[in-house]
């Protein structure tokens, strides 16, 4: 397979040109969770729908409130472009807020995809962990179109709270097929939960993969990514194969502001998505 390079300027991001945001309409609000909204938006002005790669994200922006960065969560292969959303500041409130039939403004795609052409002919596993599910959702959505072109494809998800689980029917869906294997554990369970209990890399053991023919895709809170690396390292995987998407702290999308800079890259521009040889150095320094 082939890899991206160690060399952190090597990694140069795929940046959108558009720069001026286009019109999109809320066509369907779906409420995932407590704090959590998906939204499923089509071009209002009659244009092509956007193209994207799995792992890119949009810049959406609402008059008077302001722009943030949301990755997309939806299907590739499909006109509707769709962003889960967690309300954590004032423009991600207003966009879970926003209706069916509601306007918002649209510039992308930008950032580097999720190499999932690179990785055919390869066993696949995607590790989520809380919201980084809706990032590497597209991955998923990838591989079962292109199915055959993989081997063993494995999701493990975690989650602090069963309540706090997204797209809980998918991936019941998705459990039922007899051509993936998917796993879901929690942190905290009531009486109700039936499945594992703990943090999610206590499921990489359980996976079925050939250690060496493996690629990885990680999405989650920082620590978490870097205990499963570090697990999957352990498991044999090379570190030129395993791929994190570090969302940290993006705002600009260009590079420009400089919130998101880590080490001597900025992850809205060289990223989000980088391979594990070419970050490790950085993500292990907590203070950065």
């Amino acid at each position: 397979m082939e890899t991206p390079s160690a060399d952190i300027p090597a990694m140069a991001g795929v940046v959108g040109e558009a720069m001026v945001p286009v019109p999109y309409r809320v066509v369907h609000r779906r409420r995932e969770t407590a704090d959590v909204v998906t939204l499923e938006l089509e071009r209002a002005d009659g244009g092509a729908p956007l193209t994207f790669a799995p792992g890119q994200f949009t810049m959406l922006y609402l008059p008077g409130v302001g722009e943030v960065p949301i990755s997309i969560s939806g299907d590739p292969h499909k006109p509707r472009l769709i962003h889960t959303i967690r309300d954590v500041g004032a423009v991600s409130r207003a966009l879970t807020l926003l209706r069916v039939g509601e306007a918002v403004g649209v510039r992308g795609p930008f950032g580097t995809p999720w190499p999932v052409a690179a990785a055919q002919g390869y066993d696949v596993v995607v590790v989520a962990g809380g919201l980084g599910l809706a990032p590497v959702r597209p991955i998923v959505y990838h591989v079962l179109h292109h199915r055959h072109a993989y081997g063993h494809v494995n999701l493990l998800c975690g989650s602090r709270r069963l309540e706090e689980l997204l797209f809980r029917q998918e991936l019941e869906r998705w459990r039922a097929r007899l051509d993936m294997d998917v796993r879901v554990t929690v942190d905290r369970a009531d009486l109700t939960w039936r499945g594992p209990v703990g943090v999610v890399t206590k499921l990489i053991d359980k996976a079925t993969f050939a250690p060496d023919q493996t690629a990885a895709f990680v999405c989650g809170p920082e620590v978490m990514m870097r205990f499963t690396a570090r697990e999957l390292v352990a498991a044999g995987v090379a570190r030129e194969h395993i791929y994190l998407s570090m969302e940290r702290n993006m705002k600009c999308a260009i590079g420009l502001c400089g919130h998101c800079q880590l080490g001597p890259i900025f992850v809205c521009k060289d990223g989000p998505v980088f391979s594990l040889a070419a970050i490790e150095r950085w993500i292990k320094r907590r203070e950065i």
